[in-house]
């Protein structure tokens, strides 16, 4: 009975500090047809519900404006969205998870990795790093919490067709790296296992490894958009860690054409990225999002030489909220500069692209 008890006690405590189901609702009164409806507009949680504005949930058919009244005031009463105190905030803030990089360089500038609940915005010029550090981080988030991952899986979007599986088998598959022949033992336990953990960076299988990941290919910017629903539904049923979207202006560029089409392209723009925020405040992912860049053409390029700045105008620079740059280095090397973040300083940082993903720079 004791057992039974604290069993139930155990799953009150998950459901506290998880997202609540958007089933929680029929609780308060709300009709299981009214929820399901909620949940194929995409509002799969009560959280979802509740960040929504009023005017998106009366767009949804079905639903009168005295249910929607309702709706919100139940969701209100689960997930409270009042004022609390700066300490309580910061007590909350400790337990955010950081994701590894890969390297430990680049670890120390962001602080301990990637921050989970947050977007972080990775840009540069082709060829600079931002696909195999994204590469890596989708291994990285499911070691363990001890070993600066995430204990979770990971969701990919592709806009420009660069995901390749082969190169999270090369970071994460113990198989490829590792053959520990007989002659190997005749050295001294601590010989062996420094060469393991040489090898083997991370210990982790790569089928396994493949299967955490789930990957989507975008084909447009509505379908990408769109894709977010469905995240937002898988994020429901399993645990995940990091979402990674590669690249999210690239298809804007494509899809929208000209002046005439920039204010649309924006507006556009801003709701994706308040959808990947939605999905970082509700599930508590790290979001990383890639961004390309564009030469700017003016007079200081005369005297400065060529200079680029990240595309997406201001609506991805507010939308961000930690910016980094990459740039290109000698060989495989490459720095990565904390452009913008609310508590991070300005630094760089250098790291390496080797078999392994991401690395500390071999000197």
């Amino acid at each position: 009975m004791e057992q039974q008890q604290r069993n139930q006690n155990g799953e009150l405590e998950d459901i506290q500090h998880g997202p609540f189901p958007v089933e929680q609702l029929q609780a308060s009164g709300i009709a299981a047809l009214d929820v399901k409806k909620l949940k194929d507009a995409g509002l799969c949680t009560v959280e979802s519900v509740v960040y929504a504005p009023r005017k998106e949930l009366l767009h949804i058919k079905g639903i009168s404006e005295a249910k929607v009244d309702k709706i919100i005031e139940a969701a209100s009463k689960l997930v409270p969205l009042g004022f609390t105190s700066a300490s309580q905030l910061h007590s909350q803030r400790l337990e955010i998870i950081q994701i590894t990089s890969g390297s430990k360089e680049l670890d120390k500038i962001l602080e301990g990795g990637i921050e989970t609940g947050s977007i972080t915005e990775i840009y540069g010029e082709f060829r600079c790093g931002k696909t195999q550090l994204c590469h890596t981080l989708c291994v990285t988030c499911q070691l363990p919490l001890d070993q600066g991952g995430g204990e979770g899986k990971a969701m990919y979007i592709d806009a420009e067709g660069t995901f390749r599986p082969q190169r999270l088998l090369q970071i994460a598959d113990r198989s490829s790296t590792c053959n520990l022949n007989s002659h190997f033992f005749l050295y001294y336990e601590v010989q062996i296992c420094h060469w393991w953990f040489k090898c083997c960076r991370f210990g982790l299988n790569g089928p396994d490894v493949l299967e955490n990941v789930a990957y989507a290919r975008a084909y447009n910017t509505d379908h990408q958009s769109r894709l977010l629903l469905e995240a937002a539904s898988m994020m429901v049923e399993t645990r995940f860690a990091l979402m990674i979207v590669d690249s999210a202006t690239a298809l804007y560029r494509t899809d929208f054409s000209g002046r005439g089409e920039l204010s649309a392209r924006q507006m556009h723009l801003a709701k994706f990225l308040r959808s990947l925020q939605k999905l970082a405040d509700e599930f508590g992912v790290a979001v990383v999002i890639t961004n390309q860049v564009v030469a700017q053409v003016d007079g200081s390029a005369v005297f400065a030489g060529p200079q680029i700045k990240p595309i997406g105008g201001n609506i991805m620079a507010h939308a961000s909220t930690t910016r980094l740059a990459l740039r290109k280095g000698r060989a495989e090397e490459r720095i990565c500069k904390v452009v913008s973040s609310p508590c991070l300083a300005e630094a760089e940082a250098r790291f390496q692209i080797s078999v392994e993903g991401v690395t500390d720079v071999k000197d």
